[in-house]
């Protein structure tokens, strides 16, 4: 090999190399590929903020159709409902994206509950479904999310996202087609699979497009690519998306003592409200001993920390009662030195109901002592 052939080889070996260091996303030739959403992607650079981070991990084709083009549109045309969206949405970026480029999944699954709960984590559904992912009951059994008296996991913003994305992850290996899998976890994979086989009898394609679907689920994956297309290009469409700091919102803190949600809220220097959007699944208004995990925004671990070390008032102003099958309301009300009506509002009893099914009820903690001592503190099964 003479200098000059030896020259023009390194010289092509350290351009390949510069290229390496950026990535585009470009379309895909097909007619799934939206042809107006390629970026540049510097990845000499770390990301400035979540929304740019969540761009370099795109992995799923860009689908285009004239529904894309209509739900684009949409957004676009409601820009304080995309802004308010993507204000919730940004409490839990960071844990979802984390969770997700764990699992090599596609970063766009981070912009999945704009279309199921609008990133409200105590949305809920006609059909039942709760929470940021929008599970119904059933599923969320089978991806082991506690709902019972205390808690309702599907609320949740980590259960939730550690059973959504598993459930993501299965449905695309089980469906083999991320359009697919999407539409599987909108509509079911049974429903799909049955799509695709009534396509088959009649020599059609079992391609996302080619299904027949109902209406919710025709427009589901269309919805999820125009949230992508704004969050890809937001100046293109009018749309301003708020700052989303590359970094953890939320931190995890244990506790070993039963606290009430508006004490833990006003120790954290909180509002209730937004200490529930954190914390939304929990059912009653104090969170037990046994489940007494809080999730903190970052910078106020250290304030509750401070403010619990100095508190000398009660955690907790409750306990649960566990009456028995038949008892009255009114007595077990009169009992606690509280009207009928607030044990109705604090237990979510209805007006029609009288006596106990013998269920767990939350009642005052000041009549604790003049209790007998069998019935102080938590009933057994409850602890």
């Amino acid at each position: 090999m003479n200098a000059f052939r030896l020259l023009v080889l390194c010289l092509a070996v350290v351009l390949a190399g510069c290229a390496s260091q950026t990535q585009t996303v470009k379309k895909d030739p097909g007619p799934l590929v939206a042809a107006d959403t390629s970026r540049t992607i510097d990845l000499t650079n770390p990301a400035r903020d979540m929304w740019d981070r969540i761009r370099r991990g795109y992995a799923i084709p860009n689908l285009q159709t004239d529904l894309v083009d209509y739900w684009t549109d949409y957004y676009a045309s409601h820009p304080q409902s995309v802004l308010m969206m993507s204000q919730r949405a940004g409490n839990y970026l960071y844990h979802i994206v984390n969770e997700l480029e764990k699992r090599g999944l596609p970063t766009e699954l981070a912009l999945l509950p704009f279309v199921e709960s609008a990133y409200n984590p105590v949305a809920y559904s006609k059909a039942h479904a709760a929470g940021l992912w929008q599970f119904i009951p059933s599923t969320g059994r089978h991806y082991n999310l506690q709902q019972d008296w205390w808690l309702d996991q599907r609320r949740d913003p980590i259960a939730s996202t550690d059973a959504a994305l598993n459930y993501l992850n299965y449905l695309y290996e089980f469906q083999g087609d991320w359009y697919l899998a999407l539409a599987s976890y909108n509509w079911g994979e049974g429903s799909v699979r049955r799509a695709i086989a009534r396509n088959a009898t009649k020599n059609l394609p079992g391609d996302y497009l080619s299904l027949t679907m109902p209406n919710e689920t025709r427009n589901y994956v269309p919805k999820l690519q125009a949230i992508k297309n704004i969050i890809t290009d937001p100046e293109r469409y009018g749309i301003t998306l708020p700052e989303v700091h590359n970094e953890p919102y939320f931190t995890t803190v244990q506790r070993s003592d039963d606290i009430d949600l508006e004490v833990a809220a006003q120790l954290a220097e909180m509002s209730i409200d937004d200490f529930k959007l954190l914390n939304p699944s929990h059912n009653q208004a104090i969170i037990p001993a046994h489940s007494a995990q809080l999730l903190l925004p970052s910078d106020k671990v250290d304030i509750f920390n401070a403010n619990l070390a100095a508190y000398t008032g009660k955690l907790s102003n409750w306990r649960v009662y566990q009456p028995k099958r038949g008892e009255s309301f009114s007595t077990i009300a009169q009992r606690h030195g509280i009207s009928i009506a607030e044990l109705r509002s604090l237990n979510g009893l209805s007006a029609k109901q009288t006596k106990s099914l013998a269920q767990n009820l939350l009642v005052p903690i000041d009549v604790n002592a003049a209790l007998p001592a069998s019935e102080r503190g938590y009933s057994d099964g409850i602890a």
